[in-house]
């Protein structure tokens, strides 16, 4: 399809300046923080931004392509559009929009458990070729649900999240109510009041609730009771005894995310799992950790050719997907680009954001003469 994005915004700094503008404070203080201090946060992209990659100028360059096989798919361009919860709450219809966008452009959308669209619509958005990545339920007969309709709206991948044994201290989420359970503060009020659109759409689209959810939840849930219901149904810790169930339930294709070492990326391939995601959750759950990219190094130093390696965390543009495909990954994935352009942009913000990235990572190949995705390696300065 033409790539035509709004000039106005060609970049992610222009769409988060715009985003702050549009949705109240507490909304985007959600999609834009970390945990603690925000030191993992801030590392993921200045690392990524670290790795510098060499052009061959004189070689012989007929063309640059971004298409890019995974699990039998071959999709448009080298990055998908990662699980972000309450997507609905940083701007009203988030998930069905940027699903929508993702199937016109063919590359593939993430659905949380814990987003605000359910499992079949964003099924039949995509004509079932979005993946599910999973919240480990507490009770199997929960999980053995949801894994069947996911199976029946024909998810061809389940996405496991293991990096969320425990929710993460978010002191901005803190501060404005948004933890569990969650409040609406006199503050959150005004703040409401000071966006009219963000609010009228809100209106229009009713208030953001956990949809794939609603079937396990009783009617009527006060704030306190959902936090409880929260914390009740989720254990987000997972492990070999708990995997091995999934693995024999889903028939299609497995991918582990949140790895952030080489031991369970070794334990994954041992489980069967097809795809790792390293992943530190955008800097949301640990703050002493590693960066994604410097945990991704030596998983593709040792299991490279073992089971596919992708990333995400700290990816903004798609010269750090450039950079991020250098450093050995097969493919990538971003969540704040697209949720800032959404909450900047409305129903173009998935189109806009996509195209973008595509114009951006695509001057890059033609720029340093790399003509398949899977070359970028080569480009690599070590």
């Amino acid at each position: 399809m033409q790539l035509k994005y709004n000039s106005n915004y060609p970049s992610v700094e222009d769409l988060i300046k715009r985003a702050k503008q549009k949705v109240p404070r507490f909304a985007f203080e959600y999609l834009d923080g970390g945990c603690n201090e925000d030191v993992n946060l801030i590392k993921n992209t200045a690392e990524i931004r670290d790795v510098e990659l060499k052009p061959y100028y004189l070689s012989k360059h007929i063309a640059s392509t971004q298409k890019t096989e995974l699990f039998g798919h071959t999709y448009d361009a080298p990055f998908g559009i990662a699980p972000v919860g309450l997507q609905g709450l940083m701007w009203p219809n988030a998930p069905e929009i940027l699903a929508k966008a993702a199937y016109e452009h063919n590359i593939p959308f993430i659905l949380s458990t814990v987003t605000t669209a359910s499992i079949e619509r964003i099924a039949e958005i995509t004509h079932g070729r979005a993946w599910y990545q999973l919240y480990h339920p507490a009770e199997a007969s929960v999980r053995d649900s949801i894994i069947k309709r996911a199976e029946a709206a024909e998810y061809p991948v389940l996405v496991v999240l293991c990096d969320v044994p425990t929710f993460g201290v978010r002191p901005r989420d803190i501060r404005n109510g948004l933890a569990m359970p969650p409040r609406m503060t006199l503050r959150n009020i005004m703040q409401i009041l000071g966006r009219p659109e963000w609010a009228m759409k809100t209106l229009i689209h009713g208030q953001p609730s956990f949809k794939t959810l609603e079937p396990y939840m009783e009617k009527g849930l006060s704030m306190k009771q959902l936090g409880q219901f929260m914390n009740r149904t989720f254990s987000g810790r997972v492990n070999e005894e708990r995997i091995a169930p999934i693995r024999d339930m889903w028939k299609g294709k497995l991918v582990l995310k949140g790895v952030a070492s080489a031991e369970d990326t070794e334990m994954a391939i041992r489980l069967g799992f097809d795809g790792v995601i390293v992943s530190n959750h955008g800097g949301r759950q640990l703050d002493a950790g590693q960066s994604a990219i410097a945990s991704m190094q030596p998983i593709v130093e040792n299991y490279k050719d073992k089971i596919k390696i992708m990333m995400d965390s700290g990816i903004r543009s798609g010269v750090d997907v450039a950079r991020t495909l250098a450093s050995g990954a097969d493919f990538t994935f971003m969540g704040r680009t697209f949720m800032y352009s959404v909450a900047a942009l409305g129903n173009e913000g998935g189109n806009h954001a996509i195209s973008m990235l595509k114009v951006q990572l695509q001057q890059v190949m033609e720029q340093v003469c790399c003509e398949r995705v899977q070359d970028f390696p080569n480009h690599l300065i070590k």
